[in-house]
């Protein structure tokens, strides 16, 4: 199914369409980190392990998350049907000025509407919007069973750039891909 679609700024009454997406994806893959803590030398590492069945995960969509980037100085875009209003997916990233960076902590596309290139065209728009405000780097966040969206952060010229052990409130890992705009 090819659906026409338009990118626009998010406002709040989009958030709770945005929480009825079917947030869930399959994976047979992830990012397996190990650690090796010796005397001068601390390495950790990843390496991607493929899982003995496929696993179904549930992505959690946060409301307040994305009320916090409500504020003008953040970014909330959501992809809507062209003939409908429907909220197909959307993208929420937080500005830190002090670093000229901003971060990308959910980019969600419902998954009756992936394989349409909708997360790589608000991820453009994201760009876009960074650029204009002079940000020079942009960080996505995302899980280490989140294989897909590790993908998705390499096939889109993003590179690994640091981890945090106990990152969500779930205590799973997030990995963190950033990119330098031009």
């Amino acid at each position: 199914m090819n659906t026409s679609f338009l990118i626009r700024d998010g406002v709040e009454s989009d958030i709770a369409n945005c929480l009825t997406l079917d947030t869930s994806y399959e994976t047979n893959y992830v990012w397996q980190m190990s650690i090796q803590n010796e005397a001068n030398l601390f390495r950790v590492t990843f390496r991607t392990e493929r899982l003995p069945r496929t696993m179904e995960v549930i992505y959690p969509p946060d409301e307040k998350r994305l009320k916090l980037s409500l504020p003008q100085e953040h970014c909330f875009l959501v992809a809507v049907g062209k003939d409908s209003s429907d909220v197909l997916g959307y993208l929420s990233m937080w500005r830190d000025d002090a670093n000229q960076l901003v971060r990308i902590r959910d980019l969600v596309i419902g998954r009756e509407h992936r394989g349409q290139k909708l997360a790589t065209k608000l991820l453009n728009v994201a760009r876009q919007w960074a650029r204009i405000r002079q940000i020079h780097q942009i960080i996505i966040e995302t899980q280490t069973k989140n294989y897909p969206a590790i993908l998705f952060c390499q096939n889109s010229e993003f590179e690994f750039c640091g981890f945090n052990d106990q990152y969500f409130r779930n205590q799973d890992i997030a990995v963190f891909f950033g990119q330098t705009l031009r």
